[in-house]
Protein backbone atom coordinates (compact mmCIF):
# COMPACT_ATOMS: atom_id res chain seq x y z
CA UNK A 1 0.00 0.00 0.00
CA UNK A 2 1.42 3.77 -1.12
CA UNK A 3 0.60 6.65 1.09
CA UNK A 4 -0.23 10.02 -0.38
CA UNK A 5 1.44 13.50 0.14
CA UNK A 6 2.38 14.37 3.87
CA UNK A 7 0.84 11.34 5.25
CA UNK A 8 2.80 8.50 6.29
CA UNK A 9 0.81 3.85 6.27
CA UNK A 10 -0.69 4.99 9.29
CA UNK A 11 -3.47 6.25 7.00
CA UNK A 12 -3.46 3.07 5.43
CA UNK A 13 -4.28 0.39 8.53
CA UNK A 14 -7.72 0.73 8.33
CA UNK A 15 -8.13 -0.96 4.67
CA UNK A 16 -4.91 -2.74 5.82
CA UNK A 17 -6.77 -4.43 8.25
CA UNK A 18 -9.88 -5.25 6.23
CA UNK A 19 -7.52 -7.07 3.69
CA UNK A 20 -4.81 -9.04 5.92
CA UNK A 21 -7.39 -11.68 6.87
CA UNK A 22 -6.69 -12.62 2.97
CA UNK A 23 -3.48 -11.40 2.09
CA UNK A 24 -0.23 -10.55 3.21
CA UNK A 25 -0.52 -6.66 3.53
CA UNK A 26 2.84 -4.49 3.19
CA UNK A 27 2.51 -0.53 4.39
CA UNK A 28 5.83 0.85 3.87
CA UNK A 29 6.64 4.94 4.69
CA UNK A 30 8.78 5.84 1.84
CA UNK A 31 11.63 8.03 2.49
CA UNK A 32 11.05 11.58 3.84
CA UNK A 33 7.59 10.11 5.53
CA UNK A 34 6.66 8.88 8.96
CA UNK A 35 9.24 7.02 10.56
CA UNK A 36 11.34 6.41 7.61
CA UNK A 37 14.59 8.29 7.18
CA UNK A 38 14.37 12.05 5.68
CA UNK A 39 16.79 12.73 3.21
CA UNK A 40 18.41 15.45 2.66
CA UNK A 41 16.97 16.52 -0.84
CA UNK A 42 12.46 15.79 -1.43
CA UNK A 43 12.48 12.88 -3.67
CA UNK A 44 11.08 13.28 -7.07
CA UNK A 45 7.78 11.08 -7.80
CA UNK A 46 10.33 8.57 -10.20
CA UNK A 47 12.41 9.12 -7.37
CA UNK A 48 9.94 7.57 -4.97
CA UNK A 49 8.55 5.05 -7.04
CA UNK A 50 12.57 3.39 -7.48
CA UNK A 51 12.40 3.66 -3.29
CA UNK A 52 9.75 1.44 -3.39
CA UNK A 53 11.76 -0.90 -5.71
CA UNK A 54 14.79 -0.63 -3.23
CA UNK A 55 12.30 -1.20 -0.45
CA UNK A 56 10.93 -4.38 -2.10
CA UNK A 57 14.27 -5.94 -2.48
CA UNK A 58 15.41 -5.28 1.30
CA UNK A 59 12.60 -7.47 2.18
CA UNK A 60 12.38 -9.94 -0.40
CA UNK A 61 9.62 -9.43 -2.13
CA UNK A 62 10.05 -10.02 -6.04
CA UNK A 63 6.62 -8.90 -7.03
CA UNK A 64 2.98 -7.50 -5.98
CA UNK A 65 -0.22 -5.69 -6.47
CA UNK A 66 -0.28 -2.18 -5.71
CA UNK A 67 -2.48 0.06 -4.25
CA UNK A 68 -1.86 3.46 -3.70
CA UNK A 69 -4.12 6.59 -2.54
CA UNK A 70 -3.68 10.00 -3.89
CA UNK A 71 -0.26 11.16 -4.73
CA UNK A 72 0.56 7.22 -4.17
CA UNK A 73 -1.56 6.60 -7.17
CA UNK A 74 1.83 8.57 -9.22
CA UNK A 75 4.16 6.95 -7.62
CA UNK A 76 2.71 3.43 -8.58
CA UNK A 77 2.26 4.88 -12.14
CA UNK A 78 6.27 5.36 -12.52
CA UNK A 79 6.66 2.01 -10.74
CA UNK A 80 4.50 0.42 -13.26
CA UNK A 81 7.02 1.77 -15.78
CA UNK A 82 10.23 1.90 -14.54
CA UNK A 83 10.04 -1.62 -12.78
CA UNK A 84 7.00 -3.44 -15.01
CA UNK A 85 8.29 -6.61 -13.88
CA UNK A 86 7.58 -5.83 -10.17
CA UNK A 87 3.82 -5.36 -10.37
CA UNK A 88 1.15 -7.51 -11.08
CA UNK A 89 -2.19 -5.19 -10.62
CA UNK A 90 -2.56 -1.70 -9.40
CA UNK A 91 -5.32 -0.13 -7.70
CA UNK A 92 -5.68 3.52 -7.71
CA UNK A 93 -7.77 5.11 -5.38
CA UNK A 94 -8.40 8.77 -5.82
CA UNK A 95 -5.28 9.22 -8.31
CA UNK A 96 -4.08 12.70 -8.38
CA UNK A 97 -3.12 15.28 -10.39
CA UNK A 98 -6.67 15.89 -12.56
CA UNK A 99 -4.99 17.53 -15.51
CA UNK A 100 -7.40 20.25 -15.35
CA UNK A 101 -6.25 21.16 -11.58
CA UNK A 102 -2.77 21.42 -11.74
CA UNK A 103 -1.86 24.57 -10.03
CA UNK A 104 -1.14 24.48 -6.58
CA UNK A 105 -4.09 26.90 -5.42
CA UNK A 106 -6.21 24.65 -7.71
CA UNK A 107 -5.47 21.59 -5.44
CA UNK A 108 -5.39 23.40 -2.20
CA UNK A 109 -8.55 24.65 -2.56
CA UNK A 110 -9.82 20.98 -3.69
CA UNK A 111 -8.52 19.70 -0.61
CA UNK A 112 -9.65 22.49 1.59
CA UNK A 113 -13.67 21.42 0.27
CA UNK A 114 -12.77 17.81 1.15
CA UNK A 115 -11.93 18.82 4.38
CA UNK A 116 -15.35 18.12 5.72
CA UNK A 117 -16.06 14.97 4.60
CA UNK A 118 -13.00 13.09 6.45
CA UNK A 119 -13.32 11.76 9.45
CA UNK A 120 -12.18 13.22 12.51
CA UNK A 121 -10.30 10.84 13.39
CA UNK A 122 -8.03 11.60 10.54
CA UNK A 123 -6.62 14.58 11.80
CA UNK A 124 -4.52 13.93 14.44
CA UNK A 125 -2.99 11.16 12.30
CA UNK A 126 -2.60 13.79 9.13
CA UNK A 127 -1.30 16.46 11.86
CA UNK A 128 1.92 14.29 13.35
CA UNK A 129 3.21 13.24 9.50
CA UNK A 130 3.08 16.75 8.49
CA UNK A 131 5.06 17.53 11.98
CA UNK A 132 7.60 14.21 10.53
CA UNK A 133 7.44 15.62 7.49
CA UNK A 134 8.26 19.14 7.68
CA UNK A 135 7.09 21.71 5.71
CA UNK A 136 9.99 22.27 3.40
CA UNK A 137 9.79 18.87 2.46
CA UNK A 138 5.91 18.89 2.06
CA UNK A 139 6.50 21.92 -0.88
CA UNK A 140 9.22 20.35 -2.83
CA UNK A 141 7.42 17.09 -2.80
CA UNK A 142 3.79 18.73 -3.57
CA UNK A 143 5.60 20.49 -6.69
CA UNK A 144 7.22 17.27 -7.55
CA UNK A 145 3.83 15.88 -7.85
CA UNK A 146 1.98 18.93 -9.97
CA UNK A 147 5.13 18.41 -12.44
CA UNK A 148 4.63 14.64 -12.96
CA UNK A 149 1.82 13.95 -15.22
CA UNK A 150 0.16 10.94 -14.94
CA UNK A 151 -2.37 11.24 -17.96
CA UNK A 152 0.98 10.16 -20.03
CA UNK A 153 2.10 7.15 -17.59
CA UNK A 154 -1.49 5.52 -17.63
CA UNK A 155 -1.82 4.60 -21.00
CA UNK A 156 1.80 2.62 -20.85
CA UNK A 157 0.46 0.50 -18.09
CA UNK A 158 0.26 -2.56 -19.15
CA UNK A 159 -1.04 -4.55 -15.62
CA UNK A 160 -4.97 -5.04 -14.60
CA UNK A 161 -5.74 -1.16 -13.49
CA UNK A 162 -8.86 -0.39 -10.89
CA UNK A 163 -9.45 3.06 -10.42
CA UNK A 164 -11.49 4.19 -7.70
CA UNK A 165 -13.08 7.10 -6.77
CA UNK A 166 -15.14 8.96 -3.81
CA UNK A 167 -18.60 10.22 -4.77
CA UNK A 168 -17.78 12.98 -2.73
CA UNK A 169 -14.39 13.25 -3.37
CA UNK A 170 -13.44 17.36 -4.75
CA UNK A 171 -10.22 16.62 -5.23
CA UNK A 172 -10.47 13.96 -7.92
CA UNK A 173 -13.91 14.54 -9.45
CA UNK A 174 -16.01 11.36 -10.87
CA UNK A 175 -14.96 13.47 -14.86
CA UNK A 176 -11.01 12.43 -14.10
CA UNK A 177 -11.92 8.92 -12.53
CA UNK A 178 -13.89 8.42 -15.72
CA UNK A 179 -10.84 9.77 -18.18
CA UNK A 180 -8.03 8.39 -15.94
CA UNK A 181 -9.62 4.62 -16.68
CA UNK A 182 -10.03 5.62 -20.63
CA UNK A 183 -6.81 5.74 -20.33
CA UNK A 184 -5.95 2.60 -18.89
CA UNK A 185 -5.19 -0.65 -21.66
CA UNK A 186 -6.84 -3.24 -18.74
CA UNK A 187 -8.62 -0.43 -16.58
CA UNK A 188 -12.06 -0.47 -14.95
CA UNK A 189 -13.45 1.79 -12.45
CA UNK A 190 -15.48 2.07 -9.41
CA UNK A 191 -17.37 4.97 -6.93
CA UNK A 192 -17.52 4.02 -3.49
CA UNK A 193 -20.82 6.19 -2.45
CA UNK A 194 -20.48 8.77 0.21
CA UNK A 195 -16.54 8.63 0.33
CA UNK A 196 -13.99 11.61 0.15
CA UNK A 197 -10.86 11.83 -0.96
CA UNK A 198 -9.12 9.25 1.57
CA UNK A 199 -11.20 6.47 1.05
CA UNK A 200 -8.52 3.72 2.68
CA UNK A 201 -9.46 5.87 5.60
CA UNK A 202 -13.03 6.89 5.53
CA UNK A 203 -14.20 3.76 4.06
CA UNK A 204 -12.08 0.97 4.45
CA UNK A 205 -15.21 -1.84 4.35
CA UNK A 206 -16.29 -0.53 1.26
CA UNK A 207 -12.62 -0.31 -0.16
CA UNK A 208 -11.74 -4.31 1.31
CA UNK A 209 -14.94 -5.15 -0.73
CA UNK A 210 -13.72 -3.74 -4.37
CA UNK A 211 -10.42 -4.98 -3.75
CA UNK A 212 -11.29 -8.13 -3.34
CA UNK A 213 -13.57 -8.55 -6.11
CA UNK A 214 -10.91 -7.37 -8.48
CA UNK A 215 -8.44 -9.17 -7.30
CA UNK A 216 -10.36 -12.49 -7.42
CA UNK A 217 -11.62 -11.76 -11.22
CA UNK A 218 -8.64 -10.74 -12.55
CA UNK A 219 -6.70 -13.49 -10.71
CA UNK A 220 -9.13 -16.10 -12.73
CA UNK A 221 -8.19 -13.97 -16.26
CA UNK A 222 -4.39 -14.81 -14.96
CA UNK A 223 -5.74 -18.94 -14.61
CA UNK A 224 -7.23 -18.64 -18.05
Amino acid sequence: MVHGLVVSSRYMIPTSVELAADYCVYLPDLPGFGKSDKPEHALSIAELADALAAWMDAIGLSKATLLGNSMGCQIIANFALRHPERIERAILVGPTMDPQARTAHQEIGRWLVNIPGEPLSLFPVVTLDYLQIGFRRFVRTFRHALEDRIEEHLPLMQVPTLVVGGARDPVVPLRWIKEATSLLPKGRSVIIDGAAHDVNYNSPVELAREVRVFLDETKEVHAL
